[in-house]
Formats: structure tokens, sequence, C-alpha cells
């Protein structure tokens, strides 16, 4: 039998909003993935479509947490990060990853969480920006949107959809720019009826696209749980253009769900009642 993989998650909480970890926490769990947290920040809910959230940063924490994991020995097979506060989170990220990567066989996926819809978050500059991106040449798969793709290469913002030619060259220069072996861009679209994700691999020089059909409306987190699945595909040995298809497949399903269910989308989609349907695609049950 397999030995169980690890994966280190850094991304903030909410108290309320499945999103970040309170979605990567049950989803890499559903996977089979035995997971370690190390908590950005504390909310009272997710942002998206909400107000007046209370906001707590825990960069002081993020150190001691670590040079106790230290001291016990601890290493993952995965580092997987997503919205991070500051410079300085990035730059202790950086250094996580130095210490608890795995000698063989271990990753860092990033998540470029800072920028959506053609701007960039209301409390991010151009200097996170700088730090993102040096952060994103320490990874083995980055996850961006078309925003943060166009702001991690200094480039404009392009309004969808796109033609083929635009994504494999945002996709490849995002690969060669950054150093970074695998990327898979989120929001691709060529028609606004279809909508997904494209993924390619450098070393292949192969790109994949997993696109399913538009679902009207709003959609909070969306892109982590797509990125939360993604990773739990990828540790129990699928392709990255496989676990691509996994994620989306799970994320629609999710959609699906809430839309049925008349649900407030604002506080997250339903995904736990698919976690079964996950499972089944990852072939565990």
């Amino acid at each position: 039998m397999a030995k169980q993989k690890s994966a280190a998650l850094i991304h903030d909480i909410s108290g309320l909003g499945k999103c970040s970890l309170t979605a990567a926490i049950p989803v890499l769990s559903a996977a089979g993935v035995s997971v370690g947290v190390l908590p950005t920040a504390v909310l009272s809910t997710q942002t998206g479509g909400l107000n007046e959230y209370t906001y707590r940063d825990l960069t002081d924490d993020m150190r001691p947490i670590m040079s106790h994991w230290k001291k016990i020995g601890i290493k993952f097979d995965a580092v997987y990060s997503g919205f991070l506060g500051s410079p300085e989170q990035t730059s202790i990220v950086a250094d996580f990853i130095d210490t608890f990567k795995k000698d063989n066989g271990s990753f860092f996926l990033c998540d470029p969480a800072m920028a959506d819809n053609g701007k960039l978050y209301d409390t991010f500059d151009n200097n996170f920006v700088a730090s993102m991106r040096e952060l994103c040449k320490k990874a083995d798969i980055i996850v961006p949107n078309l925003t943060e793709a166009a702001l991690l290469l200094n480039r404009e913002y392009k309004e969808p959809p796109y033609d083929k030619s635009f994504i494999e060259n945002l996709l490849k220069s995002l690969s060669s720019e950054l150093s970074v072996p695998n990327v898979v861009l989120t929001g691709v679209t060529f028609d606004n009826n279809l909508l997904g994700a494209a993924a390619y691999d450098e070393k292949s020089d192969i790109i994949t696209y997993s696109l399913r059909d538009r679902i009207s409306g709003m959609f909070h987190s969306t892109g982590d749980l797509f990125a939360s699945s993604l990773l739990g595909g990828i540790l129990n040995g699928f392709s990255i253009n496989k676990s691509c298809d996994i994620a989306i497949n799970f994320t629609v399903s999710a959609i699906n769900q809430t839309v049925a269910d008349g649900g407030d989308s604002r506080f997250g989609l339903n995904f736990e009642s698919r976690l079964p349907f996950y499972m089944k695609e990852l072939e565990l049950i």
C-alpha cells in the first residue's frame, strides 16, 4: 500500500465562507492527503461580496510555527500557498519551501491570489506583485487567473473572449519568464459559452484544455476549490491535464449543486455534498 501523501497549506482562514483553508482542508482530506496548516490570517468572513469583515494578520506567528515544525523534523510531499497578505509573507513562504520540501519527489504549487476581473485587489500594490512574481519562480506549478497572469508578466489585461494563440502565448511566457515547469491558467474562454482552464507542461511542450458550459451567476471561491482539487489529483498520481479535468468537473458539480440548492454563493459553494463525486473521479471509491 502506498504511503499517505502530505501537503502544507499556507492560506488564510475565514470564519464563514468556504474558501482558502476551509475549502482546501476538506477537499485534500477527501483526496486522502494528510495536511499541515500554516495560517496567514484570520477573517470573520470571506471578502467577496461582503463588507466590514474583520482581519487579523498572523505574520508574526508564521516563523515560530515553522521553527517548531523544523525542530520536530517535518517534511511535506507538497507545499500549496494561496492568499498571502504582504511581501513579508511571500518571503516567509519562500523560506518555508527551502526548509520543508522533501529532497526528492516533492513540489510547490503556488496560487498567486492577488487579482481578478482585470483589477489588483485593493489591499495590494506593485511591490506585492513583484514579490509574488519572485515567489512564483520557486514554484513547480502556478495557477493564476487571466488577471494575475497579466500582472505576473507585466502586461495589459485583455477582456475575454480570447483566441488560442493569445492563451498559448500567455502559458508559455509564464513558464519561460518565471521558470515554472507547469502552468494552469483559469478563466479561459474562447466564445463566452465555454469556460475553464488550460494546462501547459513545459517538458512535453503540450497544452491541454478543460472547458465546460458556462453557468450564469457569480460564484465566490471557485478558484480555491479548483486549485485544491487540482492538487489532490496530482498527489494521487494523475497527470497535470487529467488533474485539471478532475478539478474542473468537481468545481462545476459544486456550482450546479449550489444553484440547485438556491444557496447564497457569497458564502462559498456546496462542495461538501459533492465530495463523493470527487473521490470517484480520483478512483478512491
